[in-house]
């Protein structure tokens, strides 16, 4: 079992940076691939980021020239760095965890706000 607590989002103006992190319990997170998922009023949540646990990572294409995935296996925490938001970018962010074995990310946490006001 794997469970996953995000922070960091928040209210920003255009432009701005946030960083997204998502602790993870557990003893083998270095195992899992963690992604970044969101969803905006309205809409279905979709696919942001990926981090493999090989560290090969795969972006939304909205997104590949401004956010960044990355792993600290030490700390079982994935971020997101974000940058130059948008005001489409407005969305619950939330971190997912699946182990190698599955092609569905099993695990979820509870979500984090970003607001992008313009």
């Amino acid at each position: 079992q794997v469970q996953l607590v995000e922070s960091g989002g928040g209210l920003v103006q255009v432009g701005s940076s946030l960083r997204l992190s998502c602790a993870a319990s557990g003893r083998t997170f270095s195992s899992y691939n963690m992604a970044w998922f969101r969803q905006a009023p309205g809409k279905e949540r979709e696919f942001v980021a990926s981090i493999s646990w090989s560290d090969g990572k795969d972006y939304l294409d909205s997104v590949k020239d401004r956010f960044t995935i990355s792993r600290d296996n030490a700390k079982n925490t994935v971020y997101l760095q974000m940058n130059s938001l948008k005001p489409e970018d407005t969305a619950v962010y939330y971190c997912a965890a699946r182990t190698i074995t599955r092609a569905e990310y099993g695990y979820w946490g509870q979500g984090t706000q970003v607001t992008v006001s313009s």
